[in-house]
């Protein structure tokens, strides 16, 4: 049991690390709005998140001038707030992206080179 709440507690904190650039990268396409959104992220094990996780970090990435919103109203339903990716969003997905990648690319190589292994630093 105590192995099994280690792994939980390494993912819970793998998702909190990773959920500014799940959320940047979910708005990259046309604007989208909140529930949508968190119905996409859901379709993803590592990604399932609460409404009352989603909308604070939304209206946070807004105030950073990140995420632009607009209330649009489709036909007769009510208006809807759709999310959208600013250029500052899009600079800020890119940065945090390519620091993504690295990391894979780094413990993929730690896990599979044992300590003390000759480290090719110049990806050849």
């Amino acid at each position: 049991m105590d192995n099994e709440d280690s792994q939980d507690k390494w993912q819970i904190q793998l998702r909190k690390g990773a959920l500014e650039l799940v959320i940047l990268a979910a708005l990259r396409g046309p604007p989208v709005y909140g529930l949508a959104m968190l119905r996409h992220l859901q379709q993803f094990p590592t990604t399932a998140i609460t409404e009352g996780t989603l909308y604070p970090l939304l209206d946070r990435l807004k105030r950073e001038e990140l995420v632009g919103a607009d209330w649009i109203q489709d036909g007769d339903t009510r208006p809807r707030k759709y999310y959208r990716l600013t250029a500052k969003g899009e600079r800020k997905f890119q940065a945090l992206a390519a620091s993504w990648r690295q990391s894979i690319t780094d413990i993929n190589a730690l896990l599979t080179m044992p300590a003390g292994a000759p480290v090719d630093t110049q990806g050849s």
